[in-house]
């Protein structure tokens, strides 16, 4: 079995992975956890109990609790792509005379990802307190179905404003909670869902103007060493045209940091740049993720009638059930951007 057949398993199995993922997300029986349960039994006996306990405490300090530990991955991972693009790419790219105007845009799109990216860790993203709590409710009302007046958060002790949640991982409610985000080490929420949209635009512009410069560099050199008409001789002895498969081949040996730092910064963008169109079509109709898996068949299960309102929530929404906060294309994006102020209340 040769390298670029080991190579294309490895694709396969991280492809059949993310397709699982993306599959049983949100779902609490999920083989995943069926899978884990049961390896977890299974192991328990031969597994020291020190062992276990180090293993329950490294998973709960990096998924149950704030950690920069993540923050710091990804300055590395990001530190070891630009490193290999500035001490290889580049010079080859000025070699076959590509404009300094072109090979500048990683890096000011590298400025701007970290600006917004500081934006997101340090943003508060709309921490709901005591003092805060009674005039941030008007600003949503009750859809009566995913929030309902008068529910509230017995760890922080006031009444939940409606699309609010509590985030057990920085132990606080959250207005417009969005999701926990472990690469920031913050929650995305009201005041810094908009830093957090174009940190994401600005990773995948900065992943795409990488990954095009090194595959032009690639082609170049491709093209430059004559391969296109090469050919070369089987084991049978023949003379075999050098097809697809032996240039990438030819590829992985002659520049094998370069290749796999493509391979590497295109799973990135095709993985982030599903996650940033999902995230946009959210802005876009006014919806969070946490209301977005929440309402997956949520209607059928839970459908009650609507109680008349009462001081602390307007009128039931009339508009459909899913996109009841939704107020038009313009609005939905006004409010991402210019989110509203505390007992600023907006109309369906």
């Amino acid at each position: 079995m040769d390298f670029l057949t080991l190579f294309g398993i490895y694709v396969a199995a991280v492809l059949t992975c993310m397709f699982l993922v993306c599959k049983y997300s949100g779902q609490q029986h999920s083989p995943f956890n069926i899978l884990l349960s049961y390896v977890t039994k299974v192991v328990a006996p031969f597994t020291p109990q020190w062992l276990q306990r180090f293993s329950h405490w490294i998973f709960h300090r990096l998924f149950h609790q704030r950690s920069s530990l993540f923050i710091y991955l990804h300055i590395l991972l990001e530190g070891a792509v630009f490193a290999e693009f500035s001490l290889e790419v580049f010079g080859f790219c000025r070699e076959m005379d590509s404009s300094l105007t072109s090979l500048s845009v990683p890096y000011v799109l590298l400025a701007i990802k970290t600006f917004f990216f500081c934006l997101c860790i340090k943003t508060d993203p709309g921490t709901v307190t005591k003092k805060k709590a009674s005039s941030l409710i008007p600003i949503y009302p009750y859809d009566r179905r995913l929030f309902h007046p008068g529910v509230s958060c017995e760890t922080c002790q006031l009444i939940k404003p409606a699309r609010s949640k509590h985030c057990r991982v920085c132990n606080r409610c959250v207005h417009r909670f969005d999701h926990h985000c472990v690469w920031v080490n913050n929650c995305v929420g009201a005041r810094n869902t908009r830093y957090f949209l174009l940190y994401l635009l600005s990773v995948c512009g900065m992943a795409l103007a990488i990954g095009l410069l090194t595959a032009d560099m690639l082609l170049h050199a491709v093209l430059r060493s004559g391969l296109l008409r090469a050919s070369y001789v089987d084991e049978r002895g023949q003379q075999q045209p050098a097809g697809p498969l032996f240039i990438v081949q030819h590829l992985f040996l002659t520049f094998p940091r370069i290749v796999f730092m493509l391979g590497f910064v295109v799973f990135v963008f095709f993985l982030l740049a599903g996650y940033t169109m999902f995230h946009c079509f959210l802005a876009l109709v006014n919806q969070t993720s946490n209301e977005w898996f929440k309402s997956r068949g949520l209607a059928c299960r839970r459908c009650r009638p609507a109680p008349q309102a009462d001081g602390l929530c307007g009128s039931a929404p009339d508009r459909s059930e899913r996109y009841c906060y939704s107020r038009g294309l313009l609005g939905n994006l006004r409010e991402i951007f210019f989110p509203p102020n505390a007992g600023q209340k907006k109309g369906n």
